[in-house]
């Protein structure tokens, strides 16, 4: 039998062009995943800020509910690049915000997820299906080790560059994220002077299928099945939507970012490192506002300090105080069940592929 083609490879894994994006932070659950997968979608867990005990005991569960492809995603460890004057400066600024809350920040000298090895040799021991990755690109010898025990990988790129990078890695295959994107902008270098800078998909996703003969997922700002069928038809393999799949049941979102998506009062989005010292797109609340043209490039120094400050904003029921991760086609986002959501997105997705102007049928 001959060798699986690397698109045969991606395609396979999916009866519906429609992956569900991993969203780390407490969006992406089993649940969620597991009835994406059932419907004949690709669902998704994040491994990010994660333990790797966590990150196997979400597998297992969702292993316990469907038996369909699956994938799972890893960040890579950040460099040490932070100026440590300008993350204090930054501290000093939130300070208020500590106030407000009533609670402290975090401790910004905490390492950035240095489990990655642990988790990528519990994945090795284990295996999965997919494991994508973001925030940079895996060692070829990674990428070997994981095929040997048949994972398909995918790495998330922003730049033809990237992508370069990914298929000399030795990748089956790439996710190209638009600015359109909503959470963390995937790229594998965070250049301090670029805030707010990046490609849009469709001319993002001509440019890296000219760079590179692989496998393409398309991600950022998708929400509805005509926007799948025009991806697909500029070369997309597949779509992976993670907005789309936030206000669903099984999400594990919080319900006061599920129902910022479609409230007036937050209706637009913007690249921010407000905070996480990274770029990622949210829904632009008072803390983006007061904190974001303030924020140092210092990732992950600014995530640690402000996790407390989103928790207590969570929990006394602020979302000027949240980070509302969502893509810029927020306002479309639909309350139902997930694998409702695939059955309706690849409904629309077959109408917008249907040919159009037939003749009509006349009977005799």
């Amino acid at each position: 039998m001959a060798p699986l083609s690397g698109l045969t490879r991606v395609t396979r894994l999916f009866e519906h062009p429609i992956v569900q994006a991993p969203m780390a932070g407490g969006g992406s659950t089993p649940a969620l995943a597991a009835a994406v997968g059932e419907a004949g979608g690709l669902g998704f867990l994040a491994a990010g800020y994660k333990t790797p005990a966590a990150m196997h005991e979400e597998i297992e569960q969702l292993r316990a509910r469907t038996g369909r492809p699956f994938g799972v995603n890893l960040f890579l460890p950040q460099p040490a690049a932070a100026d440590p004057a300008a993350v204090e400066a930054y501290a000093e600024r939130l300070a208020g915000e500590a106030a407000r809350y009533r609670t402290s920040l975090g401790e910004t000298d905490q390492s950035f997820d240095d489990a990655y090895d642990a988790k990528l040799a519990l994945l090795l021991e284990a295996p999965v299906p997919v494991v994508s990755f973001t925030f940079g690109c895996p060692s070829r010898t990674a990428v070997d080790a994981l095929a040997a025990v048949g994972t398909v990988t995918v790495v998330t790129v922003t730049s033809a560059a990237e992508a370069r990078a990914a298929r000399e890695a030795g990748a089956d295959a790439v996710c190209v994220q638009g600015v359109e994107a909503g959470g963390h902008q995937g790229t594998h270098h965070d250049d301090p002077h670029a805030d707010g800078a990046g490609a849009g998909l469709l001319p993002l996703l001509a440019e890296v299928r000219e760079s590179v003969p692989l496998p393409v997922i398309a991600t950022g700002g998708l929400m509805r099945g005509e926007a799948i069928a025009a991806v697909l038809a500029a070369g997309a393999c597949a779509a992976q939507l993670g907005t789309a799949f936030l206000p669903c049941p099984e999400s594990g979102a919080h319900p006061l970012h599920k129902r910022a998506l479609t409230d007036p009062l937050f209706a637009r989005t913007e690249l921010t490192r407000a905070f996480t010292g990274r770029p990622a797109r949210g829904l632009v609340n008072r803390f983006i506002r007061e904190h974001g043209p303030y924020a140092p490039a210092a990732y992950p120094q600014i995530h640690h300090m402000t996790s407390g400050l989103r928790r207590a904003a969570a929990a006394a029921g602020d979302p000027e105080g949240m980070s509302l991760w969502a893509g810029q086609g927020h306002r479309l986002a639909r309350a139902m069940p997930a694998g409702d959501l695939v059955a309706v997105l690849a409904a629309e997705l077959a109408a917008a592929r249907a040919p159009s102007g037939a003749e009509p049928m006349v009977s005799g």
